[in-house]
């Protein structure tokens, strides 16, 4: 059985906690924002840090009580599980090296688990948490924030009711310029330092980081996985322990063929994600820094453009629009739909039911598959490009 936000009852807010997000952590303060976006939940509680003393000031900081501010995330995950009114779900916003060991607590005591991405660090830690989620009888979902955007969610529409015919070529792009010099050098940039630390960032670096967006991207909206692929990863440069650059060739089940570019060392680039889909009988076109626009081109016809809320609008990409047409939405709102959807999946389960819009989250398989490419990224380009299976 569905059950649709509507006929939701909304009742209390959802008592939410975080673990990491504090102070100086950037990726924390996006997913408190969109928590609180459209009213569901409620922060309550937290292990915002692996540091104690900095744990308990930035909960205050937030306002978070202060015998609700732990110093780890196994105290937070027992404390809660045994309070009347502990947390529902937990925000898990802690470097890649962590989400696993987190995730486990709270699943374990049925707490649901909202994850940042990529899933893990590693394989094995990645198969461990999947099993966890297997065992638990909470939700577990993903943050690839831009399956949130409305004409993203257009898009995927269009091409499962056909609009493109048969896929043929999947086109993705991902390119930023932060880490064009060595932003970790002198440990002051606390992103680059532990992004490219393949200790808690895993063996991955920009196809880890931002290539598993662009990957899951190129899945969401075409609706193939990827069977194989071919990689060639960089790190350009000097002294960097991970990748900053990938070039991968893919193959999708079906037929399809598909090309992927990942950098962080792209000057002129700040957050370029765009994808390109073409069929047998049209394409599409996608560019996260504009994103209220969707370019539709029927084979053989003139190129359309579609806007969020315009005319050319679906009902989908209405379901996941807040503001009236011709004012910009992007990031902060595409994380709040996860969340939004999240909620709405959580309030959904409090019943024994399950929420229309379930399928269109990021769970435990779309986190498996991300890290089976990151994998096979590594591997081909170990082997001087060779193609490799998922």
């Amino acid at each position: 059985m569905t059950i649709s936000a509507s006929n939701d009852a909304r009742g209390r807010r959802i008592r939410l906690g975080m673990v990491g997000g504090g102070k100086d952590a950037f990726i924390g303060a996006v997913h408190r924002i969109a928590a609180r976006l459209d009213g569901e939940f409620d922060l309550v509680a937290g292990a915002l840090s692996s540091t104690p003393e900095k744990a308990r000031e930035s909960g205050l900081a937030l306002g978070l009580a202060e015998d609700r501010s732990y110093g780890s995330f196994e105290d937070m995950a027992n404390r809660e599980a045994a309070r009347e009114d502990g947390i529902e779900a937990v925000s898990i916003v802690t470097p890649n090296h962590m989400h696993a060991p987190a995730a486990r607590a709270f699943l374990q005591r049925g707490i649901h688990v909202i994850c940042d991405k990529p899933l893990t660090a590693t394989m094995e830690d990645a198969q461990g948490l999947a099993d966890a989620v297997a065992r638990s009888s909470a939700l577990f979902i993903l943050t690839h924030n831009y399956t949130g955007y409305p004409m993203v969610r257009q898009a995927r529409e269009m091409v499962a009711a056909g609009d493109l015919g048969t896929v043929r070529v999947v086109q993705v792009e991902y390119p930023q310029d932060w880490l064009t010099e060595a932003a970790e050098a002198d440990g002051t940039n606390k992103q680059a330092a532990w992004r490219t630390d393949p200790a808690r960032s895993g063996a991955g670096g920009s196809v880890g980081d931002i290539g598993t967006h662009a990957h899951n991207l190129a899945c969401f909206v075409s609706g193939l996985a990827v069977e194989a692929l071919a990689a060639d990863l960089q790190s350009f440069v000097p002294g960097r322990r991970v990748d900053d650059n990938a070039h991968v060739l893919l193959r999708f089940a079906g037929g399809a063929r598909g090309m992927l570019w990942a950098s962080q060392v792209a000057p002129g680039n700040e957050n370029a994600l765009r994808l390109r889909v073409f069929g047998d009988k049209g394409g599409l076109e996608w560019c996260q820094e504009d994103p209220n626009y969707l370019w539709f081109t029927p084979f053989g016809e003139p190129k359309r453009l579609l806007t969020r809320r315009g005319a050319g609008a679906s009902a989908v990409a209405n379901a996941a629009s807040r503001t009236p047409g011709g004012h910009p939405e992007g990031y902060l709102e595409g994380f709040a739909n996860i969340y939004a959807d999240a909620a709405g999946a959580i309030r959904a389960a409090r019943g024994g039911e399950r929420h229309e819009r379930l399928g269109l989250l990021p769970g435990i398989e779309a986190g498996l598959d991300g890290m089976r490419f990151i994998d096979a990224c590594v591997r081909s380009s170990k082997a001087d490009a060779a193609w490799v299976r998922l």
